[in-house]
């Protein structure tokens, strides 16, 4: 059975991204030394990434080459994609989604960008560990990590840790 997995950035006050989207405060920690946690050794254990429309949206205007082309994509959203950026698939309905990446057994699953979907699999309890890296930065606004959602849940934390240029790791089960 595949581990749905999720692996993410943040700022000290808990924003993904500025009110712009804008993703420029965290560039600014490009070359950051992750170590073994670093994101080339992470998707090196990823098979599926998974991304809601909005995290795709921001990815199809962005003029860098699709990245994801040794990993099988599924983009959730109820809304044709006419001219991908890359291979992909879109899927629709979140709960068949989870039973259909439950069934997986060749490498992890990443749910990759926001946390609506992040969150939706959370409630369905289909998240099974997140790693959050905390970026000694304040945004003061912007697309919050876990957007409100109503739902209350206790986290395991696996481990937590301090790395290069002030950016702290969190590991955490559900």
């Amino acid at each position: 059975m595949a581990r749905i997995v999720g692996y993410i950035a943040s700022s000290l006050d808990g924003f993904i991204a500025a009110a712009d989207d804008s993703l420029d405060w965290l560039f600014a920690y490009d070359g950051l030394d992750l170590g073994r946690h670093d994101y080339r050794e992470f998707i090196k254990t990823v098979r599926t990434v998974v991304m809601g429309r909005a995290t795709y949206d921001f990815l199809e205007k962005d003029g860098s080459p699709w990245a994801y082309g040794d990993q099988r994509v599924l983009v959730v959203t109820s809304r044709p994609i006419p001219h991908p950026k890359g291979p992909l698939e879109t899927r629709s309905d979140v709960d068949a989604l989870v039973a259909e990446l439950r069934g997986l057994d060749d490498g992890d699953v990443w749910m990759l960008g926001g946390g609506r979907l992040q969150m939706a699999f959370i409630e369905r309890g289909a998240l099974d560990e997140i790693e959050i890296y905390v970026m000694p930065e304040l945004l003061g606004g912007g697309k919050p990590l876990f957007p409100p959602a109503g739902f209350r849940h206790g986290l395991r934390l696996i481990s937590a840790s301090a790395l290069d240029r002030g950016c702290v790791r969190l590991h955490y089960g559900f």
